[in-house]
C-alpha cells in the first residue's frame, strides 16, 4: 500500500511515517520544511520526501493520504486530494485503525512532561522484556528513535490535546482508546486553538470517556485542574500520585540533589528510585511511569531498576557539551511552568553555581503573548537571562526584561547572545538554552565560541 503523508516532517507525523514503513507500506511525504534532522531520519527509513505541497506529489498510485494538522484548506495538495476524491485520513485516526486497535494502549497526557514520561514508560516496558511499540514526541536516548511498532500487545503513545486535522477539530488523544492513562498536569496552552482552560478541560474529559471501566487512570493528585476533569465523570479505576498531601502513591526522602527518592503506596514503602534526571517534575514523571507500568504487569522493583538505566530524552535538559568548565544544555521548555521547573531542578542540583537562561519564546501561545506576565517569574532560579526576540513575535519582550531588571537582557540576533556568553561565561557556569525550535543552532555556536 502506498501512503503519502502531508506534513511529514512534524514530530508526530514523522513517527506515523516510521510506523507505516515498519508495517511494510511504501511511504512518501511532503512538507514545507524538509531539512535535517527529521529529513535524515525519515530518509534513513527508506521514505521519499518532497519539498512543498504540490498537487503533483500525489501520484496516481497513492492509496491513502494521511493529513497532518498543519494542513489547511486552500493548500494546493489538500485541494487536489479533495478534488480527486482520494482516500484520506488524519494521523491519529490512521494510528488507531492500523496500529492501536487491538493493543493495550498506555497513553500519557498533560500540558507538561508527556515526552519524558512516555519515554520512561516505554523504557520500563522494554527493560522488563515486553518489547513495546511506541510513538513519542521526541527521541528517547535508550531507543534512538521516536517510533516503533514493537511485537507485543503494549503500545505507549504520547497523547497530545492539540487538534487532529482541518476536518476533525477534536483533540488527537480521543482517537487512541487507551487502557492505561497518565494525567500529569493541566494548564492553559495552545491559545491558537483553545479559547480558555475550560475548553481544554472539556477535551480531556472526552478523553477520559474513552477509557474502559477496567482501565486505569494515573492522576497527579497535586493538580486541581486534573481533579476538575475527574469531577466531570470518571468510570475507570483511579490511582493518584503526589509529592505532597494525600494520595495513593507519594514521594519521600528526596536526596539533596533531587535525583533520588523513596516511593510509598498507601503507607507501604515500595523502594528508592535513582537516576540522573533533575527536578521535581521528573520525580513526578518517573513515579507516574512506574505506576502505569505496574498496571501492565511490571513489578515496581523492576521499574526502579529500569530507571537507573534510563538515559533521558533529546532536548529535555540534554547535555550538549562542556567547554573549559562551562556546561551547555538544550531544553524544550516553552511554557512558564516548564521553564520554572527546569531551572528549579538545575538549581537544586548545582547549588550556588551560576545559571544562564537563554530563552526563545517560539510556541504559538508564547508568540501570542498569552503568558508574557509569567515569563519573568519563571526565570527566577537563573542568575541571568538572555531573551531572544524572534521576528514572528508581535509583542515586545522588553517588558519581560524590564521586570527582570539587571538580571536580564534582550537580543534580536542569535550571534549577539553567543558573543555575550563567550565574553562573560566562566568555568563552573551552566547555560540552559530553552526553545521548542532549532534556535538558529545556538547550542553548538555557544560551544564553538567559548574560550578553550
Amino acid at each position: 500500500m502506498h501512503i503519502h503523508i502531508l506534513g511529514i516532517c512534524g514530530t508526530f507525523m514523522g513517527g506515523i511515517a516510521v510506523l507505516a514503513r515498519q508495517a511494510g507500506h511504501q511511504v512518501t511525504g511532503s512538507d514545507a520544511n524538509v531539512y535535517p534532522p527529521m529529513s535524515s531520519q525519515l530518509e534513513s527509513q527508506g521514505i521519499d520526501l518532497m519539498q512543498g505541497y504540490k498537487a503533483g506529489h500525489l501520484s496516481d498510485d497513492v492509496d491513502e493520504v494521511v493529513v497532518g494538522n498543519v494542513m489547511t484548506r486552500g493548500n494546493e495538495a489538500v485541494e487536489a486530494m479533495l478534488n480527486r476524491n482520494m482516500k484520506y485520513n488524519s494521523g491519529p485516526q490512521w494510528l488507531y485503525e492500523n496500529v492501536l486497535q487491538d493493543r493495550w494502549v498506555l497513553a500519557v497526557a498533560g500540558t507538561h512532561g508527556k515526552t519524558t514520561t512516555s519515554s520512561m514508560l516505554a523504557w520500563i516496558l522494554e527493560y522488563a522484556g515486553l518489547n513495546p511499540g511506541f510513538l513519542i514526541g521526541g527521541v528517547a536516548a535508550n531507543f534512538g528513535i521516536s517510533a516503533r511498532l514493537g511485537d507485543s500487545p503494549f503500545f505507549v503513545v504520547e497523547a497530545d490535546e492539540y487538534d487532529t486535522a482541518f476536518f476533525d477539530k477534536r483533540s488527537k488523544f480521543v482517537h487512541y482508546h487507551p487502557r492505561t492513562v497518565i494525567l500529569n498536569n493541566l494548564e492553559f496552552d495552545h491559545a491558537d486553538i483553545f479559547d480558555d482552560l475550560a475548553a481544554i478541560k472539556k477535551q480531556f474529559h472526552h478523553f477520559l470517556r474513552t477509557v474502559p471501566g477496567e482501565g486505569l487512570i494515573v492522576s497527579n493528585g497535586n493538580e486541581k485542574n486534573v481533579d476538575d476533569v475527574l469531577a466531570m465523570g470518571c468510570w475507570s479505576q483511579l490511582e493518584k500520585f503526589a509529592d505532597e498531601g494525600e494520595a495513593d502513591w507519594t514521594i519521600h526522602n528526596v536526596s539533596d540533589d533531587g535525583r533520588a527518592f523513596d516511593i510509598v503506596l498507601n503507607g507501604q514503602p515500595m523502594g528508592r528510585v535513582s537516576g540522573h534526571m533533575l527536578g521535581r517534575h521528573n520525580r513526578m514523571n518517573a513515579l507516574a511511569a512506574i505506576i502505569a507500568a505496574r498496571h501492565a504487569g511490571v513489578p515496581v522493583e523492576q521499574s526502579i531498576a529500569a530507571m537507573k538505566a534510563f538515559k533521558g530524552v533529546k532536548r529535555r535538559m540534554e547535555l550538549r557539551g562542556e567547554v573549559n568548565g562551562v556546561t551547555v544544555y538544550d531544553d524544550f521548555a516553552h511554557h512558564p511552568t516548564a521553564i520554572s521547573e527546569t531551572l528549579d531542578g538545575l538549581r537544586t542540583a548545582v547549588g550556588s553555581a551560576r545559571i544562564w537562561a537563554v530563552l526563545e519564546p517560539r510556541s504559538n501561545t508564547m508568540r501570542m503573548g498569552v503568558h508574557k506576565g509569567a515569563i519573568a517569574p519563571s526565570l527566577a532560579s537563573a542568575d541571568f537571562s538572555l531573551l531572544y526576540q524572534p521576528a514572528e513575535v508581535n509583542w515586545d519582550l522588553q517588558s519581560v526584561v524590564d521586570e527582570l531588571g539587571d538580571r536580564g537582557c534582550l537580543y534580536q540576533q542569535v550571534e549577539s547572545i553567543v558573543d555575550y556568553l563567550k565574553d562573560h561565561a566562566q568555568p563552573g557556569d551552566h547555560i540552559v538554552v530553552m526553545s521548542n525550535g532549532g534556535f538558529g543552532g545556538i547550542h553548538q555556536k555557544i560551544l564553538d565560541a567559548l574560550p578553550r
